[in-house]
């Protein structure tokens, strides 16, 4: 449930000094948006642990011992209710957040690992946005938004073959048409693009990068998803 790590993080929840948030206020925010984008799935969560568990029960009366292997089916049913919650929560989090500005910033920024992520780079009236990633697959550029992102596309490619020549820029178009890559399948389409970075050079893009600055350019008006935080300048 990476995408509700990071929103956890993210955004902050206002608690009172040391009040510790971990793994139960995640699950709790989980089991709401679930219950909200997809009730029916903690009711089949539900229904598959009391499925094994009878199965385990059958098996064990078989064998002569139903409650020897009820003991072992409760905690097997659990795992797979909860192994089957996991995944609707997940693809929950997706629906909740299609269609949003700034929908694939919030699904690239919660890539924890080997990916670093600065959310629109490019802006324009229309909210269309490109956002930048930097991996040992170079340097991702991830548009979403309607025609004018193909211009914003084309002007931070110009802009990265200028401060960081050599460097491989892969362009990437979220949405549902064709050649577009869909919100929910943007994490895993960036992580299993190929690596021609090492991590040393990986780090180098970065600090160039960093070194070159933000650019002033016009913030739209309009609500931005929470957890996106704008490029520092």
């Amino acid at each position: 449930m990476a995408l509700f790590n990071r929103k956890k993080k993210a955004e902050k929840v206002q608690t009172a000094p040391g009040e510790p948030q971990g793994q139960l206020a995640v699950l709790k925010d989980a089991f709401a948006l679930t219950r909200r984008e997809k009730p029916m799935a903690i009711v089949w969560a539900a229904l598959l642990g009391v499925a094994v568990l009878i199965g385990a029960i059958i098996f064990g009366s078989s064998l002569g011992h139903p409650i020897y292997f009820g003991i072992i089916g409760t905690p097997l049913a659990l795992l797979v209710s909860f192994f089957f919650f996991t995944r609707q929560a997940n693809s929950a989090a997706f629906s909740s957040i299609e269609g949003q500005i700034g929908a694939g910033a919030s699904v690239l920024m919660a890539i924890r690992k080997g990916v670093s992520t600065t959310p629109a780079v490019r802006v324009n009236r229309e909210q269309d946005m490109v956002h930048r990633s930097v991996s040992r697959a170079g340097i991702v550029l991830v548009g979403e938004g309607g025609r004018g992102v193909r211009q914003l596309m084309q002007d931070e490619h110009k802009h990265m073959d200028r401060f960081v020549q050599g460097v491989p820029v892969t362009e990437i178009y979220v949405g549902n048409d064709a050649g577009q890559i869909k919100i929910r399948k943007l994490q895993k389409h960036v992580k299993k693009l190929p690596k021609k970075l090492s991590t040393a050079q990986m780090r180098e893009v970065r600090n160039r990068i960093k070194a070159v600055g933000g650019m002033n350019m016009p913030i739209p008006k309009g609500p931005m998803p929470k957890g996106v935080k704008m490029p520092k300048r």
